[in-house]
């Protein structure tokens, strides 16, 4: 009986650090990748379609072409006559221009007009708001929003958020970079002067306070 349970020891020994071994040598997936807004001017802003946007495309005299189309997850469309034309990331008349290319090969003269529903926008143009906001979600950026604005679209924060320990981050220059908010300041407080400026692609992580 001795020896069987000084085995049973053994083996559940070499287990654990088997076990072990396995965790240290397990590999750390790499971080995001840090793609930056399509955004080049936000004093010209314009809405940039993404994936899942609605588009209707309007061709002048020519109804059997026309339609209304839905991106695709890779970005994509296909009409009547166009295969898997590229439309994320550009704007509605840039998208009729490209059309009008496309059609020239089939009609003479085309007139292109786009516009779009239900907006998305590409992930890089989203403000994403995660943590202890009472409706955490990615909202499409509405020109010349505020923190404040922000707030009222995700229905403020929660009673256990530490909304003066907030990070907003923000790629600039290519570089991800770490911002403090003071949204208690702002919300709670009424204090206006801690309103910033949101800007496309931005993230605003909201921790949990420690009581």
């Amino acid at each position: 009986m001795k020896i069987e349970r000084l085995t049973q020891l053994c083996l559940l020994s070499f287990g654990l650090i088997m076990m072990a071994g396995c965790s240290s040598n397990s590999s750390l997936l790499p971080e995001a990748t840090t793609r930056p807004s399509l955004t080049t001017s936000i004093d010209d802003y314009k809405y940039l379609i993404g994936p899942g946007d609605n588009v209707d495309i309007f061709v002048w005299r020519n109804p059997e072409v026309s339609g209304s189309f839905t991106v695709r997850p890779d970005g994509m469309i296909t009409t009547s006559l166009v295969e898997d034309l590229q439309v994320s990331g550009k704007t509605p008349t840039a998208l009729a221009r490209d059309v009008e290319k496309e059609l020239s090969k089939y009609i003479r003269d085309p007139i292109v007009t786009v516009s779009v529903g239900r907006y998305s926008g590409p992930y890089s143009e989203q403000v994403r708001v995660i943590g202890e906001a009472t409706l955490p979600q990615a909202i499409s950026y509405k020109e010349d929003m505020s923190l404040l604005d922000l707030m009222v679209a995700v229905g403020g924060i929660t009673e256990f958020a530490n909304g003066d320990g907030s990070k907003l981050i923000r790629v600039v220059d290519g570089i991800q970079k770490e911002y403090t908010v003071h949204i208690d300041r702002l919300i709670k407080e009424g204090d206006i002067s801690a309103n910033v400026d949101i800007l496309p692609g931005d993230i605003l992580i909201i921790p949990e306070a420690w009581f």
